[in-house]
């Protein structure tokens, strides 16, 4: 980065150091920090969907679609969330691989399970084995994000589901007795009022999606973790031109600065947004905010 940075043998300690801290590689701790704020910005509307998804089939009047609702939100919110997600990436991988394996090797006669081995035509493969590095990496994040939102899709969805039931009764029935149907009263009356009683645990719900964030590192992407474990061990390849001890402690202490300065931002941002959405509702909030004025 610096012209001064040709011998690091020959640098005092402050010119080593902001050598050390402008290295390729470090910029690459740097920018795994927006591969986190990414891996949220695209799961949490994609989580939501889920989540709004599963909560409309669980109260669905259809029998086997309300059963579909009722087991994936269960059997997500029963299973530890590490089993999920080692097992999602594994399985969404074969079976996008066996969808363009079905439709590319139509005339493929081996089996493509040949003992533990998943085996598939080459041109099935995802990515490519010739597809550029940034391919690779892109495809397992996809994969990162699609498991992260089917999993916290059940969860959201089970706050939504009691989101919706919260919604009084007789608000529906009143809607209803000014001629509205079915779908009108669903997404003009309750869907607009459900949201008050669900940002509290959709708040939390957020938290947890933040600090879950380390499972990139389970899950092949290289992420602010990897690179804090990478980088600070004193005994890594990373490094040959800056040896250094163990210094581990520091690289995680910036991350818990990161994790507890972005989780009170949150919290502030959602605080501001439960005192809007309360403004004028029949709940405990708005009935506070009636009371101050």
């Amino acid at each position: 980065m610096f012209s001064f940075c040709t011998d690091p043998d020959t640098l005092d300690t402050f010119r080593w150091m902001a050598c050390y801290l402008t290295t390729g590689k470090h910029m690459g701790f740097y920018w795994s920090f927006g591969t986190v704020l990414l891996l949220l910005a695209i799961t949490a509307p994609t989580a939501l969907a889920f989540g709004f998804g599963g909560a409309s089939m669980a109260r669905s009047r259809i029998a086997p679609i309300r059963w579909l609702g009722k087991t994936y939100i269960a059997i997500v919110r029963g299973v530890p969330d590490i089993a999920f997600f080692l097992f999602f990436v594994l399985a969404l991988d074969i079976l996008f691989e066996w969808i363009r394996h079905e439709i590319k090797c139509p005339d493929w006669e081996d089996d493509i399970w040949q003992g533990n081995d998943f085996v598939v035509c080459d041109i099935a493969k995802l990515p490519m084995g010739n597809a550029p590095q940034w391919i690779h990496e892109t495809y397992g994040f996809l994969l990162a994000v699609l498991t992260f939102s089917i999993v916290f899709g059940a969860f959201a969805a089970n706050v939504l589901y009691g989101a919706m039931r919260a919604v009084p009764r007789a608000q529906l029935e009143t809607a209803e007795a000014y001629g509205m149907n079915r779908r009108q009263v669903y997404w003009r009356i309750l869907v607009p009022q459900m949201w008050v009683f669900a940002l509290p645990g959709l708040s939390n719900l957020w938290l947890v999606l933040i600090k879950a964030t380390p499972l990139l590192f389970l899950l092949g992407v290289e992420d602010i973790v990897y690179w804090a474990r990478e980088l600070g061990g004193s005994k890594t390849p990373r490094f040959t031109d800056y040896p250094h001890g163990d210094w581990r402690v520091w690289y995680f202490l910036a991350l818990l600065v990161f994790y507890l300065a972005f989780t009170r931002l949150s919290e502030v941002i959602l605080d501001k947004l439960m005192t809007r959405l309360t403004r004028g509702q029949a709940t405990l909030g708005g009935d506070a905010q009636r009371k101050a004025a």
